[in-house]
């Protein structure tokens, strides 16, 4: 625990208090009803953030739609064993997203609220993934760096731009941070008091690994395993073991290894029949030491990249961690801060020696960071920052706001030649969160300054995640696929559409599953013979080719429409025009 000065106030003196304004006045009641109704107001907060955009955007290219795509046909077929998209095995990841997909789409559909072709019933369990994280940041955190610290740094947590980013899409990471979120907080308490750890919390900390093992293999246990070998070295004494760790007791490893393996197993040995060894040899020789060795699908970044990135992706309160740093590595002695030190730093450092990387690659640290951060701003005996760091500190919040309305601007204008209303909206939201936020930080108000930030985020993600990003018609190029063909031509089964030039996983979730990826346009025109009724899809740069195997067939083609917009995986544009073969 944290000495007895971690939990003192520091509310404002009374002339302070007699002078405030308005705002400040409405701050502090809003912060008197969140130290209330603490769960509910994170709720509440949650969804304000992650909701936006969430059931407007289409589904995004590439993970979410491979990964939508997948539980789709899952649920399709009813073979909740194997993942694949389309007839292509995705032996990458294991299953857990997927059953929480499928589960999600069922009560969706038996509720009548929505049904598989809607993406949103896909990304329930990624929002729910992030509301828990945040949930449990607040729960667990109030043993390692008290109540109100807690608070903030969940609601910190909540506003994070990665976090909210990973909350509408249809994958792993924010049902993954849920899962080490609750087993970091559980060894949390088995570090910090293990002669009270019970073995129900025991037996909950092995689940939720297994939990977290289901949904993205290796990565949910290697944070404690690296936090523990940690904490064993750094707590040993002088004269000592070598490891001293009597946390780990506690923690009941001798029953709870095996509780996690048998909630892992089952499905390990199901797909290692089903596939023959494959899913192995793909997950571990192709994906993780892929993306160890190399960056994988382009996404290479040196070393410090995440240190370089921490500021945009931690958007709008994550300079509270950069300002808490020094006095938190000052303060390493205590139990709670060395534990939430240690359950960053090497995390952090493999994260940063992969080679491919990602901005949520380190989404697991963040719980611990936040809490930091926070535990920082509410100590009334801390250390204040030089004002160096106030300043880049300053700097790195208006900077990211600017750049999110610049964006807002900037990328429906360039795709479309003109902005959305609600574009226009994201510069005053930027400019009142710039302006909140620096008034608290001249006071050297941090905790309300990180508070504000959070709250003012919300009007600048409205204006990109759903006045902004859903209306650039351009770069949602499958929607208006699917659209064309049931308008020109309905009830065409997917086995008989073919596409070439423009291979993304989105049209596969919007068209079917059956939908031929043709590789060339010669392939485009013999795909037309094979079957009547058939249509294809020719992207521009396959036109010639298309035209000039269908005449050597002496097919007499019919244009059925054409579809253009932004292919925004690559970088460039695309009109895709549809054909069949005209009736006699």
């Amino acid at each position: 625990m944290l000495d007895a000065r971690r939990h003192a106030t520091s509310q404002p003196s009374p002339p302070l208090r007699m002078s405030a304004t308005r705002l400040d006045l409405r701050l502090d009641q809003m912060s008197g009803a969140a130290q209330r109704w603490p769960r509910l107001v994170l709720v509440l907060l949650c969804l304000a953030l992650f909701l936006p955009g969430f059931f407007s955007i289409p589904a995004t290219d590439r993970d979410e739609s491979r990964f939508a795509q997948a539980t789709r046909q899952m649920v399709e077929t009813g073979d909740y064993v194997h993942i694949r998209v389309g007839e292509e095995e995705r032996n990458k990841k294991p299953v857990g997203i997927h059953w929480a997909q499928a589960a999600s789409v069922h009560l969706l559909e038996a509720t009548g609220l929505a049904d598989r072709s809607d993406i949103w019933a896909y990304r329930l369990p990624s929002l729910l993934g992030a509301i828990l994280a945040v949930l449990a940041t607040f729960q667990f955190g109030r043993g390692l760096v008290g109540r109100r610290a807690a608070m903030l740094g969940a609601a910190m947590l909540a506003g994070c731009m990665v976090l909210m980013v990973e909350a509408h899409i249809a994958k792993t990471d924010a049902a993954l941070l849920a899962s080490v979120t609750a087993a970091m907080g559980l060894f949390g308490l088995a570090y910090l008091r293990p002669g009270s750890f019970s073995a129900r919390q025991a037996a909950a900390f092995w689940v939720i690994l297994g939990l977290g093992v289901l949904l993205k293999g290796p990565i949910a246990p290697m944070v404690p395993l690296l936090t523990g070998l940690t904490l064993a070295i750094t707590d040993r004494r002088r004269g000592g073991p070598w490891l001293h760790a009597p946390w780990l007791g506690a923690l009941r490893l001798s029953w709870g290894l095996p509780l996690m393996l048998a909630i892992v197993l089952p499905w390990m040995i199901a797909i290692g029949i089903a596939t023959e060894g494959r899913f192995f040899s793909q997950a571990i020789g192709g994906d993780m030491l892929g993306k160890v060795g190399s960056g994988d699908e382009k996404h290479w970044g040196p070393p410090g990249f995440y240190l370089l990135t921490f500021l945009v992706a931690a958007f709008p309160a994550g300079f509270l961690v950069l300002l808490a740093l020094r006095q938190s590595w000052a303060e390493r002695g205590q139990p709670a801060i060395r534990f939430l030190i240690a359950w960053v730093v090497p995390t952090w450092l493999v994260f940063e020696a992969v080679a491919t990387k990602l901005p949520h690659y380190t989404l697991p640290t963040y719980p611990a960071l936040m809490m930091l951060g926070a535990a920082w701003a509410l100590d009334p005996l801390r250390t204040e920052p030089p004002r160096w760091l106030r300043w880049l500190a300053r700097l790195a919040v208006a900077g990211v706001a600017l750049g999110l309305a610049a964006v807002a601007v900037a990328l429906p204008w360039f795709v479309t030649g003109h902005e959305p209303l609600g574009a226009l909206l994201a510069l005053p939201a930027a400019l009142l969160l710039i302006w909140l936020t620096w008034r608290e930080m001249g006071r050297a108000h941090w905790a309300r300054a990180a508070a504000v930030a959070v709250v003012a985020a919300l009007p600048i993600y409205v204006s990109v995640m759903q006045l902004t990003f859903p209306r650039i018609e351009a770069i949602w190029i499958a929607p208006r696929i699917e659209a064309l063909l049931a308008r020109a031509a309905p009830g065409l089964p997917s086995e008989k559409f073919g596409i070439t030039g423009h291979a993304e996983p989105s049209t596969l979730f919007h068209v079917g599953g059956g939908l031929q990826l043709l590789r060339r346009g010669e392939d485009a025109a013999i795909f037309l013979t094979a079957d009547a009724g058939r249509v294809v899809a020719v992207g521009d740069r396959a036109e010639a080719d298309f035209r000039r195997e269908a005449a050597r067939l002496g097919l007499r083609l019919e244009e059925m429409g054409s579809v253009d917009g932004l292919n925004y995986t690559r970088g460039r544009r695309v009109t895709l025009r549809f054909y069949r073969v005209a009736t006699p």
